[in-house]
């Protein structure tokens, strides 16, 4: 059987052939250059004694529901821990997220947040 004839993009280039249909197809790996490079994480803290954390969520599957139960316990556990709720950081989701993404670093030093509990729905 013949190839089919390669079509041509808008700059004259030959991009992929065009579809057969004898169950073959042209496929090309999506994963291209990483862009990012990878930093180093926190030290991990000894433990949450006396430690102040803050919740954040993006408002999806019961966070509000999660995180009650993950406060009791935690405060059952470590004696003097305290928490930034995650109402008073607001949705690192919703329309504004970009904005309140980039403002939390320094809204979590200003507030002496030690650590973070994230919780997002999958």
């Amino acid at each position: 059987m013949q190839d089919p004839p390669a079509v041509a993009d808008i700059s004259g280039k030959h991009t992929m052939n065009k579809p057969c249909d004898d169950g073959h197809f042209e496929a090309y790996w999506p994963r291209g250059e990483r862009r990012a490079t990878t930093k180093a994480l926190a030290p991990r803290l000894a433990n949450l004694e006396g430690k102040h954390v803050a919740l954040l969520w993006d408002y999806l599957f019961r966070g509000d529901e999660i995180f009650a139960t993950v406060e009791q316990r935690l405060k059952e556990r470590f004696a003097g821990i305290r928490f930034m709720d995650w109402r008073e950081i607001g949705n690192i989701h919703g329309s504004d997220e970009r904005a309140v993404v980039a403002a939390l670093p320094a809204r979590l030093r200003a507030a002496g947040v030690d650590a973070v509990i994230t919780a997002v729905a999958a």
